[in-house]
C-alpha cells in the first residue's frame, strides 16, 4: 500500500484511490483468496474512497498461521524488553512523524473532526510507549518464598493474539488493544470494521518499515460476518479482544468459549451524568454538550442519560438547548466544524429510527433533532437530541450511538444514584458538584467501571478501564493489569 506523504486531502483521497490497498499477512500485502472486495466511503460526501479486501476464513488461517510462525521463528518473543522497545520505538516514532497523514486516513475514512483523529494518533503513539515502559519494569520471574522450595513464577508471552477492532475510534483503539500484546511478546492479527478499515492498513506500512518482523502485525479486513467471526472463532489464538456492541459481543464470548481463548470485551454503555444544584450550570451543560457531540455522539462511554437536580432542571436544559443550537455541523476536514457526520447511512438511519420510537412511546423532544444538511455534502449528517421522560423509555434504556441524550429530574441524593444504576449496562458514569465528599460518596455507589468527577471521558494512561455487567468482561485497558493479561503466568518449583 503506497500513499503520498501529503497533507493536502484532496492527494491523499486520489492516493487511496489509487493504491488499491491490500491485506498485510505475514510481511506481504495481499488480496481475499476470492478476490472480493468491499467499498469504503468518505461519510462526509457519501463518496467512495478505496476498495479493500473482502476476507473470509481462509485469509483469516493464514494470518493466524503467520502469527503462530513468527512468534515461533521470528525470534520477537525471546527478545529482551529492552530490544523489543527498540523497535516498538521506531514504530512510535514513524506514526508520529506522519501523524498528519494518518489523521486525514481517519478523518476521511471515519468521519471524524481532523482535529479529533489527531488527537487520536498521539494517543495511539502515547499508548505504545506507555507499554513500552511497563515492559521494562515489570520483572518476568518473581521468586517465591516457600518453606522447603525454590519457587518462582515465570511470565512469558501467550502467542498470537486476535484484536477486533469497532469503527468509532479505529487508531486510538488499535492502540489500546496491540499496544500491550506487542510489549509483552506476543504477535497480532487485527481485524478493523468494514467502514474503517484504512487507518489499520497504513499503521502496517508503519509497521514494516519500523523493521518489526513478518507475521508479528498482520491486518485482515472484510465484514463482521465473515472476517470478523473467522477470527473469533479461529482455535489458532490464544487471547482474543472485542471491542464493539454487547449483542456481538455476546455471540463472540460464545464461540471463544468453544475453544477455551480467554476473550476480552470491551461493550456498549448508557452512562449517566448525575448534575447536582450546587454546579455551575453554564459551565457543566457545556461540557456534557460537548461530550455528546463529540464524534457525533458515537461513543460507547458517553454520558446519554443525563440526570438533574430538580431544583435546577429547567435552568440547566435551557442552557444545553441554547448550546446545542450552536453547534457546528459540518464536513469534518473543515476547520469550522465541531460535529462531522455519524460513519454510513446505515448509522444514520438507527439513529433516526430511535428518535421516532422514543417519541412515539412517550418521551418529550426537548430538541428534535433528526436529519441535517450540509451544503454541498451528501454525507450522514444528524442534528443532536434531547429527549426526555420516564426511564422506561427506550431511548433511555438502549445505546443509539448518536449525538442523542436522555434527561430525568431526581430530587435527593438516593434517588439519583437509584435512577443511574437502572440500566443493564455497567461502563462509565460521572457526578457533578461542588460537595466532593458527596461526589465521592456517589461515585462508589454507581455500578460501573469507571467513575468520573466533575468530567466525563478521562483516560490517563496507568488507570484500569473497563465494563460490568452488559459493557464488559475479562479485564480493561491501560494499565499494569493489562499487560500483565498478555503473558502467562508459569509456576517452576524445586524441592529443596
Amino acid at each position: 500500500m503506497t500513499l503520498s506523504d501529503t497533507i493536502d486531502s484532496t492527494q491523499v483521497l486520489k492516493s487511496l484511490a489509487d493504491s488499491a490497498p491490500k491485506a498485510y499477512i505475514g510481511g506481504k500485502w495481499v488480496e481475499a483468496e476470492d478476490g472480493s472486495t468491499l467499498v469504503t466511503r468518505d461519510p462526509g460526501t457519501g463518496d467512495a474512497i478505496a476498495e479493500v479486501p473482502a476476507m473470509g476464513t481462509l485469509d483469516v488461517d493464514r494470518a493466524v498461521l503467520a502469527a503462530q510462525e513468527a512468534f515461533d521463528h521470528s525470534g520477537w518473543a525471546t527478545l529482551s524488553p529492552q530490544e523489543r522497545g527498540v523497535l516498538l520505538h521506531r514504530f512510535a516514532d514513524r506514526i508520529e512523524r506522519e501523524k498528519s497523514i494518518l489523521a486525514q486516513i481517519e478523518s476521511l475514512d471515519a468521519g471524524k473532526v481532523l482535529s479529533q483523529a489527531e488527537s487520536d494518533v498521539q494517543n495511539l503513539v502515547d499508548t505504545l510507549r506507555y507499554f513500552i515502559e511497563i515492559s521494562l519494569h515489570v520483572p518476568n520471574r518473581t521468586p517465591l518464598a516457600v518453606s522447603g522450595y525454590e519457587a518462582a513464577t515465570v511470565r512469558t508471552p501467550w502467542g498470537p493474539c486476535g484484536f477486533i477492532i469497532p469503527w468509532n475510534f479505529p487508531l486510538l483503539l488499535i492502540g489500546w488493544n496491540i499496544a500491550p500484546a506487542l510489549a509483552a511478546g506476543n504477535t497480532v492479527v487485527i481485524k478493523p470494521a468494514e467502514d474503517t478499515s484504512l487507518s489499520a492498513l497504513y499503521l502496517a506500512k508503519l509497521s514494516q518499515e519500523a523493521g518489526i518482523p513478518a507475521g508479528v502485525f498482520n491486518v485482515v479486513t472484510g465484514n463482521g460476518a465473515s472476517a470478523g467471526a473467522a477470527l473469533a472463532a479461529h482455535p489458532g489464538l490464544k487471547r482474543l479482544a472485542f471491542t464493539g456492541s454487547t449483542e456481538v459481543g455476546r455471540n463472540v464470548a460464545a464461540v471463544c468459549g468453544k475453544n477455551l481463548v480467554p476473550a476480552k470485551l470491551e461493550l456498549g454503555g448508557k452512562g449517566a451524568a448525575v448534575v447536582f444544584d450546587d454546579v455551575d450550570i453554564e459551565a457543566t451543560a457545556e461540557k456534557l454538550v460537548g461530550a455528546i457531540t463529540f464524534h457525533s455522539g458515537q461513543v460507547c462511554c458517553d454520558a446519554t442519560r443525563w440526570l438533574v437536580h430538580k431544583p435546577i432542571y429547567d435552568r440547566f436544559v435551557d442552557c444545553c438547548v441554547d448550546r446545542l443550537r450552536q453547534t457546528k455541523i459540518g464536513y469534518q476536514l473543515d476547520e469550522a466544524t465541531q460535529m462531522g457526520p455519524v460513519v454510513s447511512s446505515k448509522q444514520k438511519e438507527r439513529i433516526l429510527g430511535y428518535l421516532q420510537k422514543a417519541v412515539s412511546t412517550g418521551a418529550e423532544a426537548v430538541l428534535k433533532g433528526g436529519e441535517a444538511s450540509v451544503d454541498g455534502k451528501n454525507g450522514f449528517y444528524v442534528d443532536p437530541a434531547l429527549l426526555a421522560g420516564t426511564l422506561d423509555n427506550v431511548a433511555a434504556q438502549e445505546e443509539i450511538f448518536g449525538p442523542v441524550a436522555f434527561l430525568a429530574p431526581f430530587t435527593d441524593e438516593a434517588q439519583a444514584i437509584a435512577m443511574a444504576n437502572e440500566t443493564v449496562y455497567g461502563l462509565a458514569n460521572s457526578v457533578w458538584t461542588t460537595d466532593l465528599t458527596r461526589a465521592q460518596r456517589v461515585a462508589q455507589q454507581m455500578i460501573a467501571g469507571n467513575s468520573w468527577i466533575n468530567a466525563h471521558n478521562l483516560f490517563p494512561h496507568g488507570v484500569p478501564y473497563g465494563g460490568v455487567n452488559a459493557s464488559g468482561m475479562g479485564g480493561g485497558v491501560l494499565s499494569v493489569e493489562t499487560f500483565l493479561e498478555y503473558q502467562r503466568s508459569c509456576s517452576i518449583v524445586r524441592p529443596l
